[in-house]
């Protein structure tokens, strides 16, 4: 019984720590709300510039995704396996620059953060 009252205590004390920090790192939080004007106009035009960068070059990724397959798992993966995963991600890159550019005025996800990661084809993941 002792235990049992030490560990509903302990995860109480751990509820509450995740809580007050997460209270405490809440005013790094950029929103609209706490935003210049021109912080917002600049996160639009780049979630749409973004979108609009990713439509037109996401076909790259066919290359980007055999080139780095043949590095990481060989010449042999790279034929095979890696223009399977350069069709896969040219569909989700081009697919996510539609959505970031037909909703460039939504500050989602976050404050008009990327739905990618890395943002563009050319940037190393």
């Amino acid at each position: 019984m002792v235990m049992k009252r030490q560990f509903s205590a302990f995860l109480i004390c751990c509820a509450l720590a995740v809580t007050c920090g997460g209270i405490a790192s809440a005013d790094n939080y950029q929103s609209i709300e706490n935003s210049s004007p021109q912080e917002v106009v600049d996160g639009m035009a780049g979630k749409a510039g973004r979108g609009l960068a990713n439509i037109t070059t996401g076909w790259l990724e066919l290359p980007k995704q055999i080139y780095t397959t043949s590095k990481e798992e060989g010449t042999a993966m790279g034929i095979f396996l890696g223009p399977l995963k350069g069709l896969g991600m040219t569909v989700v890159r081009t697919v996510s620059g539609v959505g970031e550019l037909a909703t460039f005025f939504v500050a989602y996800p976050g404050f008009y953060d990327p739905y990618l990661d890395p943002p563009y084809v050319w940037q190393k993941e």
